[in-house]
Order: structure tokens, then C-alpha cells, then sequence
């Protein structure tokens, strides 16, 4: 069966474009001990991928009944931020992957305003994205479609001529909920030796060069 067609591929941005997961995990583990809590790679994994920070910081506050000072957010981004300018890279092949396609595309992302531009500037992908939305646009994030159908509707695309790439089970749950074309992506450093499953299946991919088989309308010419 032929891939579906499409006219605007809609990026996430942490995992998928940058491999930023496994170091922004760290840093949250550091300012969570901090205070007297304990987290595991896995369990931030498994829980707060794919949200925003405030919802992240929300649920550890209820979950470990734990009051957070009033510069936790910024302490932490401001750390995380200073990682990345040392230690931030791309993920495997989506330098090559994004100048081949055809299709319009853009960004939209849980992460800051702040956040995913410096992200984007640092890794140097920024010079392939002119459009980018944020959880901060709408009023529901992930795992709601609202981001999602945002973007498409920003982009004049119809949901159904949509596909997105996503890495979190909110991701994936945002893009089947806004009607549109979903994928996995693996291949983050993150995602080493996880077991992934969503209701209902996603095709999954680990390498960038595996997507124009999966959909080649979106390119020029095979990778």
C-alpha cells in the first residue's frame, strides 16, 4: 500500500531533531535531588517525555509532595541551556535528511520559545525550519492535538495531509487525536533499549535515512 499523501511534515524537536533527551534528563535529576528527591533516567523518561516544564514540574511537586522554589524553572533551564552549548548534537542524518525533502515542514515542540531557538541555533538547524510553534501558543499541550492542529492551520495544511515525528507517547497520542499521519522515531540516544508500544500501533523508524522509503513523495531524490 502507497504512504498517504502529504504536504506539510510537522517535526517535535527534543529527540527527534536534536539529541537532547538523555542531557536534559540529567540536569532534571541533578535539581530534583537537590531538594531530596531521587529520580532514575527510566522513570523521567517513561513520565515526563514529550510535556512541557511547567507540567513536568507540577506532577514531580504532586507526586512527591514536594514544594519547588519559585526558580526552579529558571535554574533549570538556565543550566540546561549551558549544557547545550557544549554538549548538544543533532540526531544521526537529519542534516542530510531536511535539505532533500520538497515538502513544507515545520516545528512544533513542548519545549520554551527560548528553549527550542537556541536549540535549533546551536545544532545549526534553524537554518531549515523558518516556522516554529511552541506549547506556550495554545492552551493544552501534549498530549492533546491542539499544538498539532495550531500548526497546520498556522501552515494552511489540512490535519489529514499532515505527518508528524514524534519520539513520546504524548506526542504520538497529540498527533492521532488531531487526525494526522504519525511516525516513531528511535533513534535517539534516549531511546536505546526501550520497549515503545502505542494503542493503536505507529510505524516505527530508527534511522533518518529509513524515512524516504517509507514515504518518498517528501523528496527529491532517494538518500
Amino acid at each position: 500500500m502507497s504512504a498517504p499523501h502529504i504536504d506539510l511534515v510537522i517535526f517535535d524537536c527534543d529527540g527527534v531533531l536534536i539529541d537532547s533527551e538523555v542531557l536534559s534528563a540529567r540536569i532534571l535529576i541533578e535539581e530534583v535531588a537537590a531538594h531530596g528527591v531521587n529520580l532514575t533516567p527510566g522513570y523521567v523518561r517513561d513520565n515526563f517525555l514529550g510535556r512541557s516544564f511547567p507540567t513536568v514540574a507540577r506532577l514531580i511537586s504532586e507526586r512527591f509532595d514536594l514544594v519547588l522554589p519559585q526558580e526552579f524553572e529558571a535554574r533549570y533551564r538556565a543550566r540546561l541551556l549551558e549544557r547545550f552549548s557544549t554538549d548538544l548534537r543533532t540526531t544521526p542524518g537529519i542534516t542530510a535528511l531536511l535539505p532533500a525533502m520538497t515538502v513544507a515542514k515545520c516545528v512544533a515542540t513542548s519545549s520554551s520559545p527560548p528553549r527550542v531557538a537556541r536549540s535549533l541555533a546551536i545544532s545549526g538547524l534553524d537554518q531549515f525550519f523558518a516556522h516554529i510553534f511552541t506549547a506556550s501558543m495554545v492552551s493544552r499541550g501534549k498530549p492533546a492535538p491542539d499544538l498539532f492542529l495550531h500548526a497546520a492551520a498556522e501552515m494552511g495544511v489540512d490535519a489529514a495531509q499532515c505527518l508528524v515525528i514524534e519520539d513520546s507517547r504524548p506526542g504520538i497520542a497529540a498527533a492521532q487525536a488531531a487526525g494526522m499521519q504519525v511516525l516513531l522515531y528511535t533513534g535517539g540516544s534516549h531511546m536505546m533499549g526501550m520497549t515503545f508500544d502505542t494503542t493503536p500501533p505507529v510505524q516505527a523508524f530508527e534511522a533518518w535515512d529509513k524515512l524516504p522509503a517509507l514515504y518518498p513523495s517528501l523528496f527529491k531524490d532517494r538518500l
